[in-house]
């Protein structure tokens, strides 16, 4: 936005302070009028006593008085002017050192340098305190372009890999005529599924990152229910047990956003199970004022140091997935991330016996932000 230019910040300030200055020498030298020159009589007085001989004493009146006080108000009305000028530009200059730092952080931020970090010396105060909060703001700043950037250099290597592979099956089609055309559109069917699923996932995981979606109240037992029968199908595929328990569980929310988080559990839970049989227990409950979702899932045992790396976008566990569900490695990324724009958290555990526990927890429907609250944040 263009501005005409202004006097500076620290001229104002100087010139409210040698304008305060003055003001409060001339209300003191008023005072002095008021109090004391308007009880001197404006008559000459001659005293003259019978006693002594000679001529009589002289006692000033208030015209002498003025004659002798105008001049010295006048310099201390200048003094006072001058001294303030220089002090106040002195005094604003040491006070707004710490803007002037603020100020360069900014512009290095604009220019893309997020690393720096001001640093403000000293005890806390407003500039401390504001210089405080800008750091951390650089900070969170520079962890999410970082991590936008690995996740669009991941996501072009994702969507990158099935088109090659589409173009060299019509490559390796059109060389070969007697080629099985089956056979070849089956691949090339399979391949366009899984850019489709990733290219949805894609878009899931960025609505989820915006929080722009309507909240509405959603009971978490339902959604349960809901996503065991959708995938009931493939847990018989794989001989995997899934079973629901627990009471109602209102939080406040995108029922579509809270069921794909559902699912992307459970489907995680059923895939990445044994390569035939074991169980899911899903479970809703509600501690305190939040409201709770695990699942919890049999199968190979995990390394604790892997567990943490799940929910990275495109991370998948190594040896874990079996049969032809690989997923693309969103699945936990987007439960992270719907959990975060409803102010809830995902926490994921190794079992000791193998398996994995994932547990969200969500404010509930009392404890639950208004709409308009900035995904990520919490009352405090």
């Amino acid at each position: 936005m263009a501005r005409s230019p202004g006097p500076s910040v620290r001229l104002k300030l100087t010139l409210s302070y040698a304008g305060f200055l003055v003001l409060a020498g001339a209300l003191l030298l008023a005072v002095v009028w008021v109090f004391l020159l308007r009880y001197v009589p404006d008559t000459i007085i001659v005293d003259v006593a019978p006693s002594r001989p000679g001529p009589g004493q002289f006692v000033p009146n208030r015209s002498d008085l003025e004659r002798a006080f105008a001049p010295r108000v006048a310099w201390a009305m200048v003094f006072l002017l001058v001294f303030g000028l220089v002090g106040g530009w002195f005094l604003a200059g040491r006070m707004l050192a710490p803007l002037d730092r603020i100020t360069d952080a900014t512009r290095r931020a604009a220019e893309g340098s997020l690393s720096h970090r001001i640093s403000l010396p000293g005890r806390q105060d407003e500039f401390r305190e504001l210089a405080d909060a800008f750091d951390a703001m650089l900070a969170r700043l520079e962890a999410q372009v970082a991590e936008q950037q690995r996740f669009a250099a991941n996501a072009s290597h994702e969507l990158r890999t099935p088109l090659a592979v589409t173009r060299t099956l019509l490559e390796v089609g059109a060389q070969d005529p007697d080629r099985d055309t089956d056979e070849l559109l089956r691949r090339l069917e399979a391949v366009n599924a899984r850019a489709i699923d990733l290219t949805e996932a894609l878009l899931l995981l960025s609505r989820a990152d915006r929080g722009t979606f309507a909240r509405e109240r959603v009971d978490l037992s339902l959604v349960a229910e809901e996503t065991a029968e959708t995938l009931l199908p493939l847990a018989d595929a794989r001989s995997v047990e899934v079973s629901v328990a627990g009471g109602a569980a209102a939080a406040v929310g995108s029922h579509a956003l809270l069921l794909q988080l559902a699912t992307n559990l459970v489907h995680n839970a059923i895939v990445h199970n044994l390569p035939a049989g074991g169980t899911v227990r899903v479970a809703t409950g509600v501690r305190g004022d939040d409201v709770v979702l695990t699942v919890e899932n049999t199968g190979d045992a995990l390394d604790p140091r892997l567990v943490p790396t799940l929910v990275e976008p495109f991370q998948r566990g190594g040896g874990r997935t079996h049969g032809e569900h690989a997923g693309v490695g969103l699945g936990l990324a987007i439960v992270r991330s719907i959990a975060e724009a409803h102010h809830g958290t995902l926490a994921l555990a190794a079992l000791g016996d193998g398996g994995l526990r994932a547990t969200v927890r969500l404010p509930g429907e009392r404890s639950a932000p208004p709409a308009w609250w900035p995904s990520g944040q919490t009352d405090s």
